[in-house]
């Protein structure tokens, strides 16, 4: 037995005192928010891509890096060395705006189509990396 603040507590119980302790400090909110940051060879291109194809604005421009959004819901793009390509999901509250991707001039990598966890399509930013759009299925 292990004494505690809550009172005499079976060792085997520790676990949970200490899972219920740190669920319990969770109950504020700490996280503002998470936002993915996308490298970029070339900030301006990038920029006018995001608003040209999707239609998003510039919250803000520090130089190297820049913050683009629309909806409420906001990407990072940063100048510097590309590595790797990433990849940024964009949850759709439909698929609206599939048409004027395609007639956008931006590289479809994945014409809309419906899977079972989203109708989704796939498009390439300049810097080739993946934006990944989808709403909920279509009903078949």
């Amino acid at each position: 037995m292990l004494t505690t603040a809550r009172g005499r507590v079976p060792i085997g119980q520790i676990r949970f005192i200490t899972n219920w302790a740190f669920c319990n400090t969770m109950s504020r909110k700490l996280i503002e928010n998470t936002i993915p940051v996308l490298a970029v060879s070339d900030l301006e291109r990038s920029i006018e891509f995001f608003r040209r194809v999707l239609g998003f604005n510039v919250e803000w421009n520090a130089g190297q890096i820049c913050s683009v959004g629309r909806d409420g819901s906001s990407i990072m793009l940063q100048a510097c060395e590309q590595g790797s390509p990433s990849t940024v999901w964009i949850g759709l509250e439909d698929d609206s705006i599939f048409e004027s991707i395609e007639q956008s001039g931006a590289r479809v990598l994945q014409a809309p189509a419906n899977q079972p966890w989203a109708y989704e399509m796939k498009i390439a930013d300049p810097d080739g990396n993946i934006v990944w759009l989808g709403a909920e299925p279509s009903a078949e």
